[in-house]
């Protein structure tokens, strides 16, 4: 049996996206899972900044992670913890990845077991080249 995921995406517009991430755990968890395809959004971004994420995390923390060659760290979300975190007064979290960057966002869990889970609301601004 697999950890049961969701992704859904709340707002695809010109400038903004936002996608929400479950997860109910049977101990399984996720390792660099692509959660924000960016050719996927409309009006094909190349990348895009974290301006907000509104998250719940029960006995699992997380790993946001920009898709690169070696992926690299955007935010860590620690477990048993419930927050929204801003960025938008700095211009948002920008991709800081190198070689290989795709624009994506990946999403590894830590700790988790049977029983843990996660919501993950995600705000970004769509950026192009």
């Amino acid at each position: 049996m697999a950890d049961a995921v969701t992704s859904q995406t709340l707002q695809d517009g010109p400038r903004n996206a936002v996608m929400k991430f479950t997860n109910a755990s049977d101990g399984t968890g996720e390792a660099a899972v692509l959660k924000v395809d960016v050719s996927a959004l409309s009006g094909t971004p190349t990348e895009v900044s974290i301006y907000m994420v509104e998250y719940s995390t029960v006995g699992m923390s997380i790993n946001l992670l920009w898709d690169a060659t070696t992926d690299v760290l955007a935010l860590s979300l620690p477990a048993d913890r419930s927050d929204t975190l801003k960025f938008y007064k700095f211009g948002g979290v920008p991709n800081n990845s190198g070689a290989g960057k795709t624009g994506d966002i990946n999403l590894t869990t830590a700790g988790h077991s049977a029983g843990d889970s996660y919501t993950v609301i995600l705000h970004m601004v769509k950026k192009y080249t």
